[in-house]
């Protein structure tokens, strides 16, 4: 199928009793050829999107660490590659499925370690999106409607962070965003081909980051069902053959992973019995939705109390997404995107089934409101990042509705033009042409009212969002503000010009305003309305544009422009919404209150509360017998210093004092760092950071790195520690596996105690290294037996403020 027959037409108004006439074909449609101004457009924007999230890449270091350790471990060792381990000795899998992984590791097999080499992946990713969503688009609106979705995606803060970060939710928009497209080719020829595509393109999604991936199969399916051209039992069929591809897809590597024996693989991680199925419907599946996940650090409906989503979650409810926590990443143009959604299937009215811009709107806007609102009521685990996943329907929502409001506006004008227009300036209009232009001048009216509506609306939500951040380059807020409503106020007024004009037959007027519209030089008889039409729509429009992206532009630049690591990013200057901030600020964690965290050990009810001194170094208070109150989880031994080497801890870090003594005599760990007290490198505060060890990977001196790689070639694992994170940042240091105990939280049964013990005997573990561990929804406590098993064997040493025990005595034989 060619272009000409993939682009939408709009009904304009006929005369009483009859069907609406399709609207005149733009000249690039029936060509089937672009204007001359498309191509370099996109690349402009291409251009621009790699400029935005390649520059400065590297200063991120090592991004999220978790991540960044199995990507350095499928590396070095093919059977991590596969599993996604987070260690070469393959002790234990991160908790998610591995693709994004696969990768960021192929690109360090070929560049080298680095940080760079594993971000450039994530930001290439990032271009073709916006590539993808352009051609998307652009088949059915034209490349004017794709250029601004591509430009919205690009700008929008959050997508500039995941796609400048090594989570794997920049592959699983990449991969859903082709789906989308797949789609589109599909419904345009009921081609059994593309739709299968469109499952293929899932279910990789399912191996990018699990069951996020099918929120949208409901919506491909639903569209495709409602529009392709073809019989209804060949559509149902046909989607049968694509729900097929995504089992095929997604499942051959679920397969293998469930039919290998335990002892031939790693452990999965995330899972109480070693199970990827488990992981996929508990852990990362359903306990997300319903706060039940056990082992897990965050959520809340599945605890007695949790109440909205807990500690990591924010409040759950329908203005979630607009809340303090993640308005600033993602809701710039989300009121606008509801409008634009609610008018295009207005101006698409009592279309026929297979009318394509009605599809095009329930494809997108089904994709924002299905997963928005999945996100918003969700009571596990949720993170303000994940709202990246709804920037494709945002920006697609934002380019279509424009383009057809745009079109709207000029509908009656084309009516007029088609009929018979006097050579004299001054001779009466043909009758019937007003009977003809009328019902279209007031569509042209509603649509132009609409777009002024939604460019007010959206500057004052801009000045509102800019109002969080408000000693951030306050000049901004007001000039959006100022501008945006200026603008609307011009469009609107135009619009009532117009009206006015045609609606009293001011033959000049009239006339002036269809050269306007179509871009004909107006005659010497133009008059004042159509002058004012032809000057000021072009700028209002340009500028409305420009005070519309404003606003996310700024926090992009600011996000891009700001390193960012830990386990929880946030886009935007401090305040803006996530968890932490540049330096590490004080402030409030997501729905924790006040920056104390519940259930951690060193503090009442197991919390270590802000630090109140300059230099971060509030107490934490001390706990009982470990701190292990209200569900803390038990101390470990020798906590050190937190977070980060050689960085001193950020503003209002806060660390805790020692949690006493936890029983059996293990020496309770250090109560842990107030919210947000996030340290970087060298004393360089990170976006994003806090809870060394915890969200955060810990950066070892010289000294540390020494003492673990000395008679590294001996041992399997130079060290052990208590949770992923924790021993994330030795192995990046040391090159060397480092198992990373209960994985991520520190509550999976990963080693057991009696494994563990069979490793020390073995010879396979050099050292055991203090610190770690999370508070968890129930999970093993394999974790803190070790630890005591530990503390109770080997003597402890201290080297650069960590507690390290020699476990090469335990060796056996």
């Amino acid at each position: 199928m060619n272009r000409t027959e993939s682009l939408p037409t709009a009904p304009t108004a006929g005369p009483p009793g009859t069907e609406p006439a399709p609207a005149p074909v733009p000249e690039e449609t029936r060509t089937g050829r672009d204007p001359r101004w498309a191509r370099p457009a996109l690349a402009g924007l291409l251009v621009a999107t790699a400029l935005l999230y390649l520059w400065g890449l590297g200063a991120s270091g090592w991004a999220n660490a978790f991540y960044s350790a199995a990507v350095q471990a499928g590396s070095q060792s093919w059977t991590a590659f596969f599993y996604g381990s987070s260690d070469a000795a393959n002790s234990i899998t991160v908790d998610k499925t591995p693709a994004s992984l696969w990768l960021m590791a192929l690109s360090v097999r070929i560049f080298g370690l680095s940080g760079w080499s594993i971000l450039v992946p994530q930001a290439l990713l990032g271009v073709a999106s916006v590539g993808v969503l352009y051609a998307t688009v652009r088949r059915w609106y034209g490349p004017a409607a794709g250029l601004l979705a591509g430009a919205v995606l690009a700008l929008t803060p959050v997508a500039t962070l995941m796609f400048r970060f090594n989570n794997p939710d920049a592959l699983l928009v990449f991969l859903l965003v082709a789906a989308a497209y797949a789609t589109v080719r599909a419904v345009e020829t009921a081609s059994t081909r593309w739709i299968v595509l469109t499952g293929v393109l899932v279910g990789f999604g399912f191996l990018t980051k699990m069951l996020q991936a099918f929120l949208v199969i409901p919506v491909f399916a639903g569209v495709y069902l409602l529009a392709a051209p073809t019989g209804l039992g060949r559509r149902i069929r046909q989607l049968l053959l694509a729900g097929l591809a995504v089992v095929v897809s997604a499942g051959w590597w679920v397969a293998i992973v469930e039919l290998a024996p335990a002892s031939a693989r790693p452990y999965i991680g995330g899972s109480q019995n070693n199970s990827i199925l488990e992981l996929t419907l508990g852990y990362n599946g359903l306990g997300r939705i319903t706060g039940d996940e056990v082992g897990s650090v965050g959520g809340g409906g599945g605890r007695p109390g949790g109440g909205g989503g807990g500690p990591f979650s924010g409040q759950t409810g329908l203005l979630r997404m607009f809340d303090t926590e993640v308005g600033g990443q993602i809701s710039w143009l989300l009121p606008a995107a509801l409008i634009l959604l609610v008018a295009g299937l207005w101006l698409a009215g009592r279309a026929p089934r297979t009318d394509r811009t009605r599809a095009g709107l329930l494809l997108w806007g089904g994709w924002l409101l299905v997963t928005g609102l999945i996100f918003s009521f969700m009571s596990g685990i949720f993170h303000a990042y994940y709202t990246v996943a709804l920037a494709p329907a945002v920006g697609a929502l934002a380019g279509i509705g424009v383009t057809l409001l745009r079109r709207a506006r000029s509908a009656p004008v084309e009516a007029v033009a088609a009929a018979p227009v006097p050579a004299v300036a001054d001779a009466p209009v043909v009758a019937g042409a007003s009977v003809v232009a009328a019902p279209g001048r007031r569509r042209a009216l509603v649509a132009t009212l609409v777009l002024a509506g939604t460019l007010a609306v959206t500057a004052w939500w801009s000045w509102h969002l800019l109002g969080r951040t408000a000693d951030w380059h306050p000049w901004l807020r007001s000039t959006i503000l100022a501008v945006g409503l200026t603008t609307a106020a011009l469009l609107a007024t135009s619009a009532l010009i117009k009206e006015f004009a045609s609606g009293n037959g001011v033959q000049s007027d009239a006339n002036s305003l269809v050269n306007s519209e179509t871009g004909v030089a107006a005659g010497p008889g133009a008059g004042f309305a159509g002058r004012v039409v032809r000057w000021v729509v072009p700028v209002v429009s340009v500028a409305g544009i420009a005070v519309a992206l404003a606003g996310p532009a700024a926090y992009a630049m600011q996000t891009a422009a700001t390193p960012h690591s830990g386990s929880i990013p946030s886009a935007g200057p401090a305040g803006a919404g996530g968890f932490g901030g540049p330096g590490g600020p004080g402030g409030r964690m997501p729905g924790g209150g006040n920056g104390q965290f519940p259930g951690f050990p060193g503090g009442p009810n197991g919390t270590g509360s802000d630090g109140t001194g300059s230099d971060g170094s509030g107490p934490g208070g001390t706990g009982q017998d470990g701190g292990a109150n209200a569900g803390g989880f038990p101390g470990f031994p020798g906590g050190g210093s937190a977070p980060g080497a050689s960085g001193g801890t950020g503003q209002d870090g806060g660390t805790g004092q020692d949690g006493g003594t936890a029983p059996g005599g293990t020496p309770g760990q250090g109560g842990f760092p107030g919210q947000d007290g996030g340290t970087g490198q060298e004393g360089r505060g990170q976006r994003g950071g806090g809870m060394g060890g915890l969200l955060d990977a810990r950066e070892p001196s010289a000294e540390m790195t020494a003492l673990l790689t000395a008679d590294a070639d001996d041992y399997t694992w130079v060290a052990a520690t208590i949770g992923s994170n924790n021993a994330s940042g030795y192995q990046l240091a040391t090159g060397r596996p480092v198992m990373p105990i209960g994985g991520f939280n520190g509550s999976d049964p990963s080693p057991t105690l009696a494994q563990f013990q069979r490793y020390v005997a073995d010879g396979r573990i050099h050292y055991f290294l203090g610190g770690g561990g999370f508070r968890a929804d129930g999970g093993s406590n394999a974790s803190a037996e070790i630890a005591a098993w530990v503390t109770e064997t080997f003597t402890a040493t201290t080297v650069d403020g960590v507690t390290v025990y020699d476990l090469s005595s335990g060796k056996q034989g």
